[in-house]
């Protein structure tokens, strides 16, 4: 019997530092001058891009092929975005020195989606090239 989560300790890390980094108290810090206006934004897309990449990686690692199917991409990118909600809703009722934003699901949405996009172009090209 194979381990389930042998191959997804990347992406649970990477899932529980955003959860730590979308909840932690800034305070001034996003004053400073490094932090331009929409670097919040570009962070959370970041964020969510990486997050499917490695969760797909585990995908392909666990099941031992080369590809992944569309149906598997679009599960995990839909996963992501509800971890996404979740973060927002728990920056909106529970953190609440944070706020729960339609901008921010938006751009976790907008990462998730560029992460499958780049999966599926890497994986078809990848396939493409043993023909």
């Amino acid at each position: 019997m194979k381990p389930i989560l042998k191959y997804y300790g990347p992406a649970i890390l990477w899932a529980l530092f955003i959860l730590l980094m979308c909840t932690v108290k800034l305070g001034k810090a996003t004053e400073l001058p490094m932090f331009f206006p929409g670097f919040d934004k570009l962070v959370h897309c970041g964020f969510f891009f990486v997050m499917v990449v490695f969760y797909c990686n585990g995908l392909i690692r666990q099941h031992y092929r080369k590809t992944l199917s569309y149906k598997r991409i679009l599960m995990v990118t839909v996963a992501a975005i509800l971890y996404g909600g979740l973060i927002e809703l728990l920056q909106l009722f529970i953190f609440t020195w944070r706020s729960g934003e339609w901008n921010d699901l938006f751009a976790d949405a907008l990462g998730a989606s560029m992460g499958a996009f780049s999966l599926i172009i890497t994986v078809n090209s990848i396939n493409y090239a043993k023909k």
